[in-house]
C-alpha cells in the first residue's frame, strides 16, 4: 500500500471519529470525569490528568486494532 492510500484511509478514519464525537457528545459527558482522573485548581493554576479515562481509551483502541488485524490478516 502506498503512502497516498494510507493518508486517505487515516484521514477518513479521523473524519468518522470526529463525526461520532460531534453527534454523541451529550452521551459522552462522563468521559474525563471518572474516578481516578486527577484535577487540581487554584486561583491562577489548574492541572488536569485524566489517568482513568486514558486507560479506558487505550483498552478500547487496542481492542479495535487487534480485531482489525485479526480479521484482515496483517
Amino acid at each position: 500500500m502506498n503512502i497516498a492510500k494510507t493518508l486517505i484511509i487515516v484521514g477518513l478514519i479521523l473524519f468518522f471519529i470526529g463525526v461520532f464525537i460531534f453527534l454523541f457528545r451529550p452521551y459522552l459527558g462522563w468521559f474525563g470525569n471518572l474516578f481516578g482522573d486527577i484535577s487540581y485548581k487554584t486561583d491562577n493554576f489548574s492541572f488536569y490528568m485524566p489517568i482513568t479515562s486514558m486507560i479506558i481509551l487505550s483498552f478500547i483502541v487496542s481492542l479495535i486494532f487487534n480485531l482489525f488485524f485479526k480479521f484482515f490478516d496483517r
